[in-house]
């Protein structure tokens, strides 16, 4: 009677139940329903999964605690180096802009592979800035936006006609040896000029109003160009600017 009929629409309902979860799957299969059934219920997870933005961020921190390096994964500025001291300095780069939005930013560097990020102020909390810089770099790197427009200047090492053999030595020397170690750490050495047997030097990166950075200067970067240079009689820096140490 009644108790057999309901007993019929309730193995009804159960079959369409197993019907649709089973759907997409090879029935062939000697894997237990159970199994099946966990596996259906994961995919939505994996097929709705947004694999443009998906980027895997990494930080390092730098000699200066309010300076922190930011590695995205992906090339930033291929072998070249830029820093943008302000808002108003990052009008080339549509990315820089983009970070200086963020409330707390005080100065944005740019390496090869990577983006080092200098906060105002010790009271700042990085894990309170790291959300909204992590969001704007994912952001701009799914839009396909160059990080840096034509007019962008150029400021490295590049070797030029009218570099006398000195000069080529400082040159290759800032290049292979010193930039590359303090590149390492978030910054950058940039060469200005050469006179009176003084290297002109302007230092970047995560060392933003860092004290050690005039010791790290003269002990560091001076030591080794005369060391291999005898006619490097001493260093000075152009402005007030920021280094990594370096240990020789």
């Amino acid at each position: 009677g009644c108790g057999r009929r309901g007993l019929c629409l309730m193995l009804r309902f159960l079959f369409r139940i197993c019907h649709t979860m089973l759907k997409g799957h090879n029935l062939t299969t000697q894997q237990p329903f159970h199994q099946l059934a966990w596996r259906k219920q994961l995919l939505p997870s994996v097929v709705l999964h947004n694999t443009v933005r998906c980027m895997f961020i990494q930080t390092q921190d730098t000699p200066n605690p309010n300076s922190l390096k930011f590695i995205p994964g992906k090339e930033v500025l291929e072998s070249r180096t830029m820093e943008f001291s302000s808002p108003a300095a990052a009008f080339c780069s549509p990315l820089a802009r983009q970070l200086f939005r963020i409330e707390g930013v005080k100065s944005i560097f740019f390496g090869p592979d990577f983006i080092t990020i200098t906060k105002e102020s010790e009271d700042l909390d990085w894990n309170l800035l790291k959300p909204d810089i992590y969001a704007t770099i994912m952001d701009f790197f799914a839009s396909g936006l160059p990080v840096l427009t034509e007019e962008a200047p150029r400021t490295d090492t590049a070797q030029s006609e009218e570099d006398d053999e000195v000069v080529l030595m400082i040159k290759e020397l800032l290049d292979t040896r010193i930039r590359p170690t303090v590149q390492e750490d978030g910054g950058d050495v940039i060469y200005k000029g050469f006179e009176d047997g003084i290297v002109q030097l302007k230092l970047q990166g995560s060392c933003t109003s860092c004290p050690s950075s005039i010791i790290t200067l003269k002990n560091g970067i001076q030591n080794m160009l005369q060391f291999y240079i005898p006619e490097v009689e001493g260093v000075e820096q152009v402005g007030w600017c920021e280094i990594v140490e370096i240990f020789i």
